[in-house]
């Protein structure tokens, strides 16, 4: 376990969110459920998802989610940008700008390409430019247009 652990307050969808993420990330798991009983509702959890480790708790409505804090998926390639972005959105999510996306529970997720990352650490600032207005106005990212926009600076 890392010293630091995010720690996610829910607002009584602790159970519904930690299945939902489980199933869609690949190496992920439920490490640890408390119920109030034995039959009784889940009041908190460890789980890992796609290697990160998490603590939950349904902490009701006084808690919500803000798009100050996200998790980033590092994508390998557009199948996979187009893999998570498909699974969140079937399940609910309000897709954003620029490849962000708040799942049903009120989570935002950064559904962003590697390949993104290595155009805008480019030395030349005209190409990152180019980049980043291609960039702006997408909802999903496109690995393609993004390349074309580089090509094109």
């Amino acid at each position: 376990m890392s010293k630091v652990t995010p720690f996610l307050m829910f607002n009584d969808q602790l159970e519904a969110a930690i299945a939902f993420y489980t199933a869609t990330f690949p190496d992920s798991q439920i490490t640890n459920i408390a119920r109030t009983g034995s039959d009784g509702p889940i009041t908190s959890a460890e789980f890992v998802v796609g290697g990160q480790s998490f603590k939950g708790y349904n902490g009701g409505p006084y808690f919500e989610f803000s798009q100050g804090f996200s998790l980033y998926v590092d994508c390998d390639d557009q199948l996979e940008v187009d893999t998570y972005w498909n699974a969140l959105t079937e399940a609910g999510a309000t897709p954003l700008q620029c490849g962000w996306i708040t799942d049903p529970f009120g989570v935002t997720w950064q559904v962003v390409p590697r390949r993104f990352m290595e155009l805008i650490a480019d030395d030349n600032p005209k190409k990152v430019q180019a980049v980043m207005d291609a960039m702006m106005p997408m909802v999903k990212l496109d690995i393609a247009a993004l390349e074309a926009a580089y090509a094109q600076a």
